[in-house]
């Protein structure tokens, strides 16, 4: 039996498990090299603001990711559509459920000049996942904590 991931648009009622997915996502991150700085500056979904900007995958109508993604101008270099953060439960991954998920933010940034997103150092499985889909690194940001 084949499993088959659906991308849809997140709705009020999805900010649940989305909080409890961003959760789960977050803790992760806490031992990933950049990990930290990335939490510092992305705050955890509270409230539901963020859901118009949301897509979910499901697998038998239960939702097993999210990708949040905006789309912006930036001087010089016209629309730019920028995934904020993407995520997929473990137990659901390597079943095209990111890859799906990808695909639909391509298509809503459909008339953008750039598609970019960012991928921790180290994150092997979200770096796969862009590539697959095209997307290749601009930049590599640097940083080293300095006492003050």
């Amino acid at each position: 039996m084949s499993v088959e991931p659906v991308v849809r648009p997140a709705t009020v009622a999805d900010a649940e498990i989305c909080r409890i997915i961003d959760a789960s996502a977050r803790a992760g991150l806490a031992d990933q090299r950049g990990g930290a700085a990335w939490l510092a500056e992305h705050e955890a979904l509270e409230g539901d603001a963020w859901v118009d900007a949301t897509l979910v995958v499901t697998i038998d109508d239960a939702v097993v990711g999210f990708l949040i993604g905006r789309r912006g101008a930036h001087r010089g270099r016209g629309d730019v559509y920028t995934v904020d953060r993407v995520y997929v439960v473990e137990q659901a991954r390597e079943l095209g459920c990111g890859d799906a998920l990808i695909a639909a933010a391509m298509e809503a940034a459909r008339g953008c000049a750039f598609f970019e997103a960012v991928a921790l150092p180290g994150d092997r499985e979200t770096k796969n996942l862009y590539e697959r889909a095209g997307v290749t690194a601009r930049s590599i940001v640097v940083s080293k904590a300095l006492e003050t």
